[in-house]
């Protein structure tokens, strides 16, 4: 029970550091790619003396099969896709509107689990996906756009979700063997020499930033990646991928705190009720998900 509860804190503690995302983007001011290649990179270098100086790590390190090193390689390249994607649809539609389709990656979430390991989810995990899912609507309502380019932004975040759904239902199968170390450092490589590919081809500079942009870069990898990301890197052994996709559609709630301490940007009564909305489904789905582990085995219908 205590493991639990802590587990549920530190999912909780990571989701509010994921929020300062918004924040430390907005103060980069720098290409998306290039945002994203600094903010793996700094992460890999953080990580890596923990890989290369630990004893246990070495071990383990050699012992890492060929179907886990493809498995973390092509969760890496997920991971910098879905930046790309997700960066680039902000070109086309609204943040509001990207944020919220992104925000479904939970169905995706289902689908995999459905589709790969043949799961039966409860009705109740999935009235609170949408429980959840229906707040974030709610969130951006007032700003969905129409016309062929919002249209070609929305697709590309809702392709973005897709993705990252994926690189955590890949994390997973991959972390029930694998360190988090070991996956993170892996993973993470993988993405950044992706995304300095991708930044090449779009010609973009690596440097020439501003003192501003350098803090917003470490920021992303110390707070919104290490202190987040990370983290559910760490919880995918002992919480589903789909536990963890529900409960960061509470990151829109912290981030929009985070904007009115440091931006001053007001939140309006429809986010209000919308954020009320995602705490009952993120609230629901946790009190379901902790009533169930209570049960005998046989008695859970969707286990991960």
């Amino acid at each position: 029970m205590k493991s639990n509860t802590m587990h549920y804190v530190a999912l909780f503690l990571g989701v509010f550091s994921l929020s300062t995302s918004a924040i430390f983007v907005k103060m980069a001011d720098a290409p998306s790619a290039i945002i994203a290649f600094y903010r793996l990179l700094f992460s890999l270098l953080m990580l890596l003396p923990f890989l290369l100086l630990n004893s246990e790590h070495k071990k383990s390190r050699l012992h890492l099969s060929k179907k886990q090193l493809i498995l973390t390689l092509l969760s890496g390249l997920l991971l910098a896709i879905h930046y790309v994607l997700w960066f680039e649809s902000l070109n086309y539609t609204s943040t509001a509107s990207s944020t919220v389709i992104v925000s479904l990656q939970p169905l995706f979430a289902i689908a995999w689990s459905t589709l790969f390991l043949k799961e039966r989810l409860r009705p109740s995990t999935i009235l609170s996906c949408l429980v959840s899912i229906s707040g974030c609507i709610v969130i951006g309502w007032g700003d969905f756009q129409v016309g062929f380019q919002a249209l070609f932004g929305d697709l590309l975040a809702f392709l973005a979700a897709g993705i990252i759904s994926l690189y955590f239902f890949i994390g997973q199968l991959t972390r029930k063997s694998t360190s988090a170390i070991h996956y993170s450092v892996l993973s993470y490589l993988s993405s950044t020499i992706f995304l300095a590919l991708y930044g090449i081809i779009k010609q973009n500079s690596f440097v020439s930033y501003s003192f501003t942009t350098w803090k917003a870069f470490l920021g992303l990898a110390l707070i919104s990646t290490i202190c987040g990301q990370f983290i559910f890197n760490v919880l995918l052994k002992w919480v589903p991928a789909t536990t963890i996709s529900v409960t960061i559609l509470g990151e829109p709630i912290g981030t929009s705190i985070l904007a009115f301490i440091f931006f001053n940007e007001t939140v309006p009564f429809c986010k209000i009720i919308g954020m009320m909305i995602i705490l009952i489904g993120i609230a629901t789905f946790c009190l379901s998900s902790k009533n169930n582990d209570k049960k005998p085995a046989s008695t859970i219908i969707a286990k991960n």
